[in-house]
């Protein structure tokens, strides 16, 4: 009986240890479709190849995944709309706390 609840024992940690790492595989494709990521298709893949590979460019696709926000883009270039838009609105503030002097 011992020997069966072994057996047991050993078929579920072996599938758990299975899908456990066919999850962590795939997480930098969930943080991917949830930001709405350009290449999550990409990062998709390479999770799958990952796999193969040991888990070595995992990293890689996290960070890949993690650089890329929706509201942001991909955060590298400098934001001078932002400076622009800020400049122009307090021009539009200063213009209209005039026209209400008026």
């Amino acid at each position: 009986m011992l020997d069966y609840f072994a057996l047991a024992v050993l078929i579920v940690v072996f599938l758990v240890l299975f899908y456990g790492i066919i999850i962590i595989h795939d997480i930098p494709y969930e943080i991917a479709k949830r930001r709405n990521h350009p290449h999550e298709d990409a990062i998709h893949v390479a999770g799958w190849v990952s796999l193969f590979t040991l888990h070595v460019i995992w990293p890689f696709l996290w960070i890949w995944a993690t650089l890329y926000r929706q509201d942001h883009g991909w955060g590298m270039e400098r934001n001078t709309d932002a400076l622009e838009i800020k400049k122009r609105l307090e021009d539009l503030e200063m213009k209209i706390n005039k026209l209400e002097r008026k």
